[in-house]
């Protein structure tokens, strides 16, 4: 017969369906197999929606137990209509998500950096330099000031023609060194001419002329040029650290830990290396490429920047810089086999201050371009070159022509900027942005 509900069993299946009520919302089982367990033991019917009030759809179903064991089978009850909604939520987010959904964070592969006004600022770099030059030039018994560098380095590209321009820095700071000494050689021995002479310089025949200026070629040592200028440049990477920003170090840090499969290189016009800058970014570094490194490209690259619509192709040095890469990264794999190959495609993020160098040249092969366009406090020169400003170095060589073209390449290269950053501490927030997208 049935088991006659009294008022404390009815008290007691209603605080039992309490539970269940509870149990329902959460989506919990554990209760319902106590709540079972409890209802088989009272052999109790089951209850309607007449006995006590609760809703049909909390009602827990018993399943009867298998015959080789002694353990009970639950059916979990229904959804309860808020658990249907969370769950809706839940599926509205994954798919209006895009970093939770099918689209993935963008992978750092590759990250180039433009050296000069970019890591640290050139001007006061080039006068720490050029300090050494002039006490190094006094070593070896001349009187030479760097501006007389930077004049002839001028007259050097001008008296070389459509080649002048595609000159390295390397080589015309060479050829202006010498040319220099050469000079003051020949001064000096015009003068004792003269004065044996006992006569004025000017007065002096063109045989006896022609005659000193030869001497003076002649008694140029290549092993002093060579010397002048390595003292140059070692400085050049001394101050170069001594002036790094502030910030960069951390950004570099902080850019490492975040992406620790990254590529990091440095792609410049000239012959800093911050693979020599030991005390300082040495460590974040994997290779550099210079344009001097390719005298063909760099050629043919400043036969372009002559066209009269100023279209040069920058993407020789750019694809080497990309073979470098990829040529480090396969040998980091080699190393680290857990790498998932599932992962996005690789990306490629190139870090400058010029607009037609770093951004132009670097987008033209496939790189995103975050543009260093610091405060004033970072004493940057590049924007400082053309219209509205024309604020051209006292160590710049480059013609009047020539500044033009970059300025129609500047242009150009405006649309060309995914990342544009006032401080080198927003650098890897930058970087961020662009793998995911935003």
């Amino acid at each position: 017969g049935s088991a006659i509900i009294t008022e404390t069993n009815l008290a007691q299946i209603q605080k039992t369906m309490r539970i269940l009520l509870v149990t329902a919302l959460v989506g919990t089982l554990s209760i319902c197999h106590h709540v079972e367990a409890f209802s088989l033991q009272m052999n109790a019917k089951p209850i309607g929606s007449s006995s006590v009030g609760i809703p049909p759809p909390f009602r827990a179903v018993a399943s009867p137990p298998p015959s080789t064991s002694s353990l009970l089978r639950f059916q979990p009850p229904p959804k309860s209509v808020l658990s249907l909604r969370l769950a809706s939520t839940a599926t509205d987010v994954l798919q209006t998500s895009p970093m939770l959904s099918e689209m993935k964070q963008g992978t750092l592969g590759l990250l180039t950096f433009d050296l000069d006004d970019t890591l640290y600022p050139i001007d006061p770099v080039l006068n720490d330099a050029n300090n050494v030059f002039v006490q190094k030039m006094a070593e070896y018994g001349y009187s030479i000031n760097p501006q007389d560098i930077v004049e002839a380095g001028k007259r050097i590209r001008e008296s070389a023609g459509k080649n002048g321009v595609a000159m390295s820095h390397t080589e015309v700071r060479l050829e202006a060194i010498r040319s220099e000494m050469e000079r003051n050689m020949l001064e000096k021995k015009l003068a004792e001419c003269a004065e044996d002479w006992a006569t004025e310089v000017k007065d002096l025949t063109a045989p006896l002329k022609a005659s000193a200026k030869k001497w003076a070629k002649s008694a140029v040592s290549e092993t002093v040029v060579e010397s002048i200028y390595s003292a140059w440049e070692r400085e050049r990477h001394h101050s170069a650290e001594r002036h790094l920003y502030p910030e960069i170090i951390t950004a570099l840090q902080k850019i490492r830990e975040e992406h620790p499969d990254v590529v990091i290189g440095a792609v410049t016009d000239g012959k800093a290396n911050p693979m020599l800058m030991v005390f300082s970014l040495a460590p974040y570094f994997d290779f550099c490429m210079s344009w001097e490194d390719d005298a063909a490209g760099r050629t043919e690259f400043y036969k372009e920047l002559g066209n009269v619509d100023g279209n040069a192709d920058l993407q020789w040095i750019y694809k080497a810089a990309i073979e470098k890469g990829k040529e480090i990264a396969d040998a980091k794999k080699e190393l680290k086999k857990d790498i998932d190959m599932d992962d996005a495609p690789p990306v490629w993020i190139h870090v400058g201050d010029d607009l037609a160098y770093d951004v132009g040249g670097s987008a033209s092969c496939g790189a995103k371009t975050i543009l260093l366009d610091l405060d004033d406090e970072y004493h940057q020169t590049a924007k400082l070159r053309f219209p509205p400003y024309n604020n051209i170095p006292a160590w710049n060589t480059a013609s009047n022509d020539e500044i033009a073209h970059r300025k129609a390449m500047n242009d150009e290269a405006e649309s060309m900027v995914d990342k544009r950053v006032s401080r080198l501490s927003m650098l890897p927030d930058a970087i961020a942005e662009i793998l995911n997208n935003e």
